[in-house]
């Protein structure tokens, strides 16, 4: 044991003495050349102000010196040398920043503005590159302190690279000629598309009416009460987009396993009442639709990630992953306030600041990635306080924890069950609300505002169109098992149409023996013979 100690510390040292025998990279001359280039002309500074921080310049008395400027031209005054010269004078940092004369020294290595912004890049690459170098070498002295855990390790490490890669992110201004170009030949895409869908259909009609899809870079929040769907909702258009569409999709999990999930994507695709996929008690029946329609599930391009606590920084990671190796078109989180903003480098004061920063960084992902983010999101119990069918409706202040999820966020929807609070009619009885939801888009950057109603099953784990009630199924499992004997067994192909055994066998309408005839349905509706199961 002594002996494997001896070779850990060892390594640390030899580890330690090589970075210590490489000079780390500089660009000393440029550094002067640029400070020399910004006391003469002013007008270079606006070329190097995004790309340059004091921490850029290698030499210490360069940092002090483009600290001079910088407060300077804050503050709007002149930065010549005898102006940079006063203001070193006045914070006591003169004597360092080497006086006079090593301000004279820089002026007579001024190049100008001309290739200012070239050689500001190099000192900036330069600096990144030492942040590499220190981040690494922090890395691997803690890697041998066995106090450390290596979840610990882990998170320093994301921290420290997250925080080099932010501080790195530089865009320049673009002139406007060759958006117009993209966004004309988007324009004529678009035209080809059926019904106009240029991003990420859902195959929920209406909605897609409203979005034309869910649009590439755009982040959307789904915010609901507990118990309103927000997970069915997001595991329906799941089915939509990654099984029906074949389209890749990455669902991030925090708050279910993946075998959970799979299990209500199974009952959702199945059809088969989520409690009897859990327990298998599944009739002969079913465990042919189970058979027949699990297939749907093999190879479709679904990723799925149940890591808990989920942060910022891992997120970028698997998602760049995602992206780049399966081409992943849209990515759906659940939910927002479980994600954590460790790794990014800064302390917060409150979880609201948190949850602003996480919102932030999901939008610059979106952005990044040119992909559509879902992101569900709780909502604030004082909806539930509410009283009366209107107040109930969630709307933004709801929001829970930040109101940077609405400033961020591009659109802002909110899932909605009147039913859930026992509001089975509307107010003005127009309205049936059993068995039905409302999709209630509130904020729309690029779009209208309106309210989709859907259906929901509750058993299936699954949001449909209104309409689809008459294709697929208010009866689902009922019309896909229409072919079977009260006991359970198939029925010949001429044999009259029959119901599964737990509702009591017999023929459906038209065939005289139907138990739900003149009953309601629990959907909303009268069941009579015109309703197909």
């Amino acid at each position: 044991m002594p002996d494997n100690r001896n070779n850990q510390r060892s390594t640390a040292a030899n580890a330690a003495s090589s970075l210590l025998t490489h000079l780390p990279p500089q660009a000393i001359e440029l550094e002067r050349s640029v400070l020399g280039s910004l006391m003469v002309d002013r007008a270079g500074y606006d070329l190097v102000t995004d790309i340059l921080s004091p921490d850029s310049f290698y030499d210490k008395k360069h940092q002090l010196i483009y600290e001079a400027i910088r407060d300077l031209a804050s503050d709007d005054k002149p930065f010549d040398a005898l102006s940079v010269k006063t203001r070193l004078e006045q914070t006591g940092k003169f004597k360092d920043a080497g006086q006079m004369v090593y301000l004279a020294d820089l002026l007579r290595e001024a190049t100008g503005s001309a290739g200012i912004r070239y050689h500001s890049e190099i000192i900036a690459e330069k600096h990144i590159r030492r942040q590499l170098i220190t981040a690494s070498s922090e890395m691997q002295t803690q890697a041998f302190d066995e106090t450390i855990t290596s979840a610990e390790l882990l998170n320093a490490a994301q921290a420290n690279l997250y925080k080099i890669n932010q501080s790195s992110q530089h865009k320049d201004f673009t002139q406007i000629n060759p958006v117009v170009d993209k966004v004309y030949a988007d324009i004529q895409e678009a035209a080809k598309l059926k019904g106009g869908l240029s991003g990420v259909p859902t195959l929920f009609h209406k909605l897609d009416s409203i979005t034309s899809g869910w649009q590439k870079s755009d982040l959307i929040i789904i915010a609901a009460r507990p118990a309103m769907g927000k997970t069915a909702f997001a595991l329906s258009m799941a089915r939509n987009i990654a099984i029906s569409q074949r389209r890749p999709l990455a669902f991030f999990s925090l708050e279910m396993s993946n075998d959970q999930l799979v299990k209500r994507l199974v009952s959702n695709v199945c059809e088969i009442p989520a409690d009897k996929i859990r327990s298998g008690n599944l009739q002969p029946y079913e465990w042919t639709q189970l058979d027949a329609k699990i297939a749907e599930l093999k190879d479709a391009p679904l990723y799925v990630d149940d890591t808990s606590s989920l942060s910022v920084f891992e997120l970028r990671t698997k998602a760049r992953r995602l992206v780049s190796e399966h081409k992943v078109e849209i990515i759906m989180i659940d939910y927002l306030q479980l994600m954590t903003a460790s790794g990014s480098g800064v302390r917060f004061g409150n979880r609201q600041e948190e949850v602003s920063t996480i919102s932030r960084s999901l939008k610059g992902l979106a952005k990044e990635l040119q992909v559509p983010i879902i992101a569900l999101s709780q909502v604030n119990r004082e909806v539930a306080k509410r009283e009366g069918e209107e107040a109930k409706r969630p709307q933004l202040s709801d929001l829970r924890e930040s109101g940077a999820i609405e400033q961020d966020a591009d659109i802002v929807c909110f899932l909605h069950r009147p039913e859930y609070y026992k509001i089975y009619q509307s107010a003005d009885n127009t309205q049936d609300y059993r068995g039905k939801a409302e999709f209630i888009i509130a904020k729309h950057r690029n779009g209208a505002l309106d309210i989709v109603q859907l259906r929901f099953k509750p058993e299936l784990t699954r949001f449909m169109n209104l309409d689809d009630y008459s294709d697929t199924g208010g009866g689902g499992a009922l019309r896909a098992h229409s072919r079977h004997n009260a006991d359970g067994n198939a029925a010949p192909p001429d044999a009259p149409v029959g119901l599964p055994p737990e509702f009591g066998g017999g023929s459906l309408p038209g065939g005289g023996n139907n138990p739900f005839e003149g009953t309601h349905d629990p959907l909303g509706g009268s069941l009579d013979q015109n309703v197909p199961f």
